[in-house]
């Protein structure tokens, strides 16, 4: 057998996952001048992108356009996307040891945190990351049901998905029909009776996660403003002492929070309060079960031992008006069937992208891993690249030490075969750019970036792979 990564044996890789870590992990491999790769993509939707598609807020749609660059990566030769395929429902790992030398699994963290408080199995309480994926047309939440005639709404976490989701609550609908939102979400954020939004903070503005253009974005939208109080925008001594050592950004949103502090109303239809130093401790309910005020704790910052800071609970509670509560403090990975999982961050088990054998402690002979599903969920999209670069250097390295897979002779067309087998409603790549091109062009007829086909069934209908009559998402 030749030296793998030639043009008679190319290095195969398969690729669990078609989202930003996924595709910086192609990209990265198909650099290396020196190797013949071959890599297959799995991803269980028919459509690629991951977080970029179903994650990203539909009014930021600049953010989106970082999709050329996966698509000049899926054009390389050597690339292939397999579509609407799952693992362990599909293809298990067993089958894909068989076929690949090296696997990497980059699914990304599918769920969320609780908050961990009595009240939150009432009705009314839901994960921000199922109202993230319900807004932006995922077809596994085409179907989902939030209860928008409440008149108040708090989205519990001081991140951007926190911030995203006061924010599409916040806008006209003339606002969101410029975007790629689904067209059932925009129907129904039509018929709102949102009036206050509160966005919740157990920290201090100097702590805040969000950035600075989401806090300034929030202050410039056509029928909301920002309510921010003056005491709670002050920052106390030990806050102080760490912006007089952060870097501009930091700097940059304090100031933008401590502007609307006071600031006079204009009337605006809409109120999105930024408030700080606050927990939840209860969600009250009516006899219907439905939540119908929230009980909250004021909190202050303290200096660890190992000079951090972190909130600690006062004597001080108040209660606020609210029907609606998301959650919003983490998004945790699920585990895969037959792969090493760390329940308690919600990872798989892995030492710097190398998955590790929990019995053993070794590593787990051609199984790696990437992203949020490597490291839990932190950063921002582009930082994906350097954690995708970090698990490709170890994958390089067990390769140049013969650690790796012995994939069957005519792997790629055995597994080409597998899937035709076991999934003949697969989705290529070529298949994604044409239905692209379809939901650009509804869109252009609106006036919008594109508008999204919602359903597995209603896709594949579109490129004539089902009898099912497509319908309008």
């Amino acid at each position: 057998m030749s030296k793998i990564g030639t043009e008679s044996n190319p290095l195969r890789v398969a690729i669990i996952g078609a989202g930003p870590t996924g595709f910086y992990t192609a990209e990265h491999l198909f650099r290396r001048k020196d190797l013949v790769v071959e890599v297959d993509m799995f991803e269980r939707l028919p459509t690629p992108y991951g977080l970029v598609r179903y994650g990203v807020a539909p009014d930021h749609q600049k953010i989106k356009s970082v999709t050329k660059v996966y698509d000049k990566t899926a054009q390389k030769p050597g690339f292939r996307f397999f579509g609407n395929v799952e693992l362990g429902k599909h293809v298990t790992v067993a089958d894909l040891r068989q076929y690949y030398h090296q696997i990497v699994y980059t699914t990304g963290a599918q769920t969320d945190r609780q908050l961990g408080v009595p009240g939150e199995e009432l009705k009314g309480s839901y994960p921000a990351t199922e109202f993230v994926a319900w807004y932006n047309g995922h077809p596994d939440y085409r179907d989902y049901e939030v209860d928008l005639s409440q008149e108040s709404a708090a989205v519990v976490g001081i991140g951007n998905v926190a911030m995203d989701v006061a924010r599409i609550l916040a806008r006209t609908p003339e606002e969101l029909a410029k975007t790629d939102i689904a067209d059932y979400a925009l129907e129904a954020l039509r018929q709102s009776k949102i009036k206050d939004i509160y966005i919740l903070g157990r920290r201090g503005p100097a702590q805040a996660k969000f950035t600075t253009p989401e806090i300034k974005e929030l202050g410039e939208m056509e029928d909301a403003e920002v309510v921010a109080l003056p005491e709670e925008a002050e920052l106390d001594e030990i806050s102080q002492a760490e912006l007089a050592n952060a870097d501009r950004g930091t700097v940059s949103t304090v100031e933008v929070i401590q502007s609307y502090a006071g600031k006079e109303l204009q009337g605006k239809s809409r109120r999105v309060h930024v408030r700080f130093l606050v927990s939840p401790v209860e969600l009250i309910g009516d006899e219907n079960g439905q939540i119908v005020k929230m009980r909250l704790v004021k909190n202050e910052l303290y200096k660890t031992e190992s000079g951090s800071s972190r909130p600690r609970a006062t004597d001080q509670f108040e209660e606020i008006p609210v029907g609606l509560v998301f959650r919003s403090v983490g998004y945790l990975g699920v585990a895969l069937p037959d792969v090493p999982f760390y329940d308690k961050w919600g990872v798989i088990l892995n030492q710097e992208g190398r998955v590790m054998n929990p019995e053993t402690k070794e590593p787990v002979l051609g199984e790696y891993t990437g992203g949020w599903i490597k490291r839990g969920p932190s950063g921002v999209i582009g930082t994906n690249k350097p954690d995708a670069l970090e698990t490709v250097t170890h994958m390089l390295d067990d390769l140049a030490e013969g650690k790796v897979l012995e994939p069957i002779p005519s792997a790629a067309e055995a597994v080409l075969a597998l899937i035709q087998e076991r999934q003949p409603d697969y989705f290529t790549y070529e298949d994604w750019l044409s239905l692209n091109e379809l939901e650009e062009a509804r869109g252009a007829e609106n006036g919008r970036p594109r508008v999204k086909f919602t359903s597995v069934e209603e896709m594949k209908a579109a490129l004539g792979k089902s009898q099912v009559p497509a319908v309008e998402s």
